[in-house]
């Protein structure tokens, strides 16, 4: 039985330069071969855990680096029947439908017109993503080889788990529709349906499955109004069941669900409230449930976990370190924060991590690199304070 709390992070890692370096050429006119990248690849995988091995980090990840250019949209090509085209005037006026969308753009559209330009979204916000016919899971190589390098890399350091992140169906198509499948209901679960063969493969290969899924909680400030929030709250039902239905077959306990608010640097000023959304949070059925608690908008909301149950056997994730911001949490502050969420859930059922990912793309970093390795490994030392507190100094070694 372990006697410490031990610490984790949610999965998107900052790339190494060299890697960098080669998927910028896989976007140019004279493109490595496929072999040179599958090789920078494993490579890259391989120093990233064992940099998440020194600096203090229990479950490690493959910091996303198979995945391509999203975390979410990776997943359209190991899919069939998935594209994307223009959206049409009409559908640039649905809040659904546009990414552009939203009442905090509509607060602050001075700041939103800076942060497009300089992130590059502006020039990808006019994009809807279609089903266009029956889907299913073809990205069996590409799931195989990610699972692989992440097996590979682990087998060389010491750690306690490793995870491999995943799509849920709400945030694999936001927006989306479906121009095949009869009803919202069949097309969602027929995307579950295919994603589980994601999930699955990476419980049976003997890691950790982590669930992302930014959209669903995002969803709400784009939704309400015109709907209100019942309304939005049975939207978000019909996903949290296909959800669940993606998960049949997979074991609990190698399961762990990523909720955040979008998770980009902005106000987040209409974010829905953490007591408005734990109930559709409990009713996943994983292991462990990984969320914001470091974001100033939401940290208070600690207090909102005294008002419900945690199910017997289940562990939360809460952040503990920021992705947003360069300032460097003291590692008194992170053990204060495990404390508060130990006393309430009970020190065993809590487990120290991040925010959200520390790369938004390849490309585009949320902190300067050498503050990501300062963070982490500052989380392990507020990790062990907690540990010493809450367990006693000799126990928590």
């Amino acid at each position: 039985m372990r006697n410490r709390i031990l610490t984790t992070h949610v999965g998107s890692l900052i790339r190494p330069p060299k890697f960098v370096e080669v998927l910028r050429a896989m976007e140019s006119d004279k493109p490595p071969s496929q072999d040179a990248y599958e090789h920078a690849l494993k490579e890259s995988v391989a120093e990233i855990v064992r940099q998440q091995a020194e600096a203090g980090v229990d479950v490690v990840s493959d910091g996303e680096f198979g995945k391509g250019y999203n975390w979410a949209f990776y997943v359209h090509a190991r899919l069939t029947n998935i594209t994307a085209r223009k959206m049409t005037a009409e559908e640039a006026k649905d809040p659904m439908a546009s990414p552009g969308s939203g009442r905090d753009r509509e607060a602050f559209p001075e700041y939103y017109a800076e942060a497009d330009k300089a992130t590059g979204l502006a020039s990808r916000l006019g994009n809807r993503f279609i089903n266009t016919g029956p889907i299913t899971y073809v990205g069996h190589k590409e799931l195989q080889r990610d699972i692989d390098n992440l097996k590979s890399a682990a087998a060389r350091v010491k750690v306690e788990g490793v995870f491999l992140p995943v799509v849920a169906p709400a945030s694999a198509m936001p927006g989306g529709m479906s121009e095949y499948y009869k009803t919202e209901k069949e097309y969602l679960f027929a995307l579950a349906e295919a994603l589980r063969v994601e999930y699955k493969a990476i419980a049976d290969a003997g890691l950790y499955v982590q669930i992302d899924d930014a959209f669903l909680p995002f969803m709400q400030e784009k939704l309400v109004p015109p709907m209100s929030l019942s309304q939005y709250k049975q939207w978000a039902q019909l996903r949290i069941d296909a959800l669940n239905h993606a998960l049949e077959g997979v074991p609990l306990e190698k399961t762990r669900y990523h909720i955040c608010w979008g998770s980009w640097s902005g106000p987040h000023q209409f974010d829905v409230e953490m007591k408005d959304f734990i109930d559709l949070l409990l009713q996943v059925n994983v292991g462990a449930y990984s969320f914001e608690a470091a974001n100033v908008r939401h940290e208070h909301e600690w207090k909102v976990w005294k008002n419900v149950t945690l199910p017997k056997g289940k562990k939360i994730l809460p952040g503990v370190i920021s992705h947003a911001t360069n300032v460097l949490e003291h590692p008194e502050l992170i053990a204060d924060r495990l404390i508060r969420f130990a006393d309430i859930v009970g020190k065993e059922n809590v487990m120290a991590s991040s925010d959200c990912g520390f790369a938004q793309s390849p490309f585009a970093r949320r902190v300067h690199p050498s503050i990501m390795w300062a963070k982490l490994k500052a989380m392990a030392e507020g990790a062990k304070l907690a540990s010493e507190h809450l367990w006693g100094k000799r126990s928590a070694a």
